[in-house]
């Protein structure tokens, strides 16, 4: 049995039910996030959004009104046979010990992407004592419809050779790069209620997929994140998340798992467990669902089982598959 909806106060939250804001009681109290108990979210987590605002993402691009059409943007990336293309790095931002964000230029400043919701690209690097090329998937975080320019954010493995690569340059280097690289295509209200469900980088497709269901202004899918990382300094996007949870209360909720929390700490603390799963993202019987997966290999293993190849999602497996999910049901980036 999944956490019924109903609210029940933060105090007497034995086992943390999934509730959003439109569901809960009016209280006229503060329109302060109120966290229940999440202290133990390793062995079961909730939480509910006492506060309700316009429907209008904070710094989210929507679609405006106008009785002039925009002149149509050139794609820089057009997938088939059309090869690498080299893009210039032309900014670089810290965003924490081992964590940049790369802007690279666009073939003009009047270009879009290419990129569609989900997709990504690979990149290609050889270096003068390669035998071969890396070659690397990843995920933009600027919005497909900026034009002149692609956002990475990209973190530094010990022994990643693309990470270390892309670390190391400086603006004006060029990386080379191809795409788009399909993978979930997503329409609006393609489903009722999603969960995300991510570790690390892994944030970065479903940060994807959460701005393009929260710009459009048709799709009324109700998302949860539950995002898991080493520490606070670890979480990527944490602002962009925000200011989605603050626009769409009745919509969207987040949950911060930390395996090493600092003192005080009200969200999760742990590992994204079965019983943390059970009590925050919707069930399978719960209707039209789906629940998607990003982030390193033991993230796979524990919750939904590995794929086999970019292009074959393997069979489901882990604690997706114990609560009941089918293999339809989760799509595995």
């Amino acid at each position: 049995m999944f956490a019924s909806r109903a609210f029940r106060p933060a105090q007497s939250f034995a086992r943390h039910a999934r509730t959003y804001a439109s569901e809960a009681p009016k209280s006229g109290g503060s329109s302060t996030l109120l966290y229940g108990g999440i202290a133990a979210a390793a062995a079961g987590g909730g939480y509910y959004y006492a506060t309700r605002s316009p429907q209008a993402a904070a710094g989210l691009p929507t679609t405006k009104v106008s009785n002039t059409p925009p002149a149509p943007a050139s794609k820089t990336f057009t997938g088939g046979d059309q090869g690498f293309i080299p893009l210039t790095l032309s900014e670089i931002i810290d965003i924490n010990h081992n964590t940049k964000k790369f802007r690279f230029k666009l073939d003009s400043e009047d270009s879009v992407s290419g990129l569609n919701v989900a997709s990504a690209l690979v990149t290609k690097f050889k270096g003068p004592e390669m035998e071969k090329p890396v070659i690397r998937p990843y995920t933009p975080t600027s919005d497909e419809e900026e034009r002149g320019y692609l956002d990475f954010i990209i973190k530094k493995y010990p022994n990643g050779a693309m990470s270390e690569h892309i670390h190391d340059m400086k603006a004006g280097d060029t990386l080379e790069m191809k795409g788009p690289i399909p993978k979930y295509k997503w329409e609006a209200n393609k489903h009722d209620e999603i969960a995300l469900l991510a570790g690390g980088t892994g944030i970065t497709p479903v940060y994807q997929l959460a701005r393009a269901i929260f710009k459009n202004p048709e799709d009324k899918t109700k998302v949860t994140l539950i995002y898991g990382n080493l520490t606070e300094t670890d979480i990527l996007l944490r602002k962009e998340f925000d200011d989605i949870e603050k626009q769409f209360p009745d919509r969207f909720r987040a949950l911060y798992v930390l395996d090493t929390p600092p003192e005080g700490w009200q969200q999760g603390k742990g590992h994204i467990t079965k019983e943390l799963l059970k009590t925050t993202i919707p069930g399978p019987n719960e209707g039209n669902v789906k629940v998607f997966v990003c982030g390193p290999p033991g993230l796979y293993k524990a919750i939904s089982g590995a794929k086999k190849s970019p292009a074959d999602q393997g069979e489901l497996d882990g604690y997706l598959k114990e609560l009941g999910f089918s293999k339809e049901q989760v799509y595995k980036f």
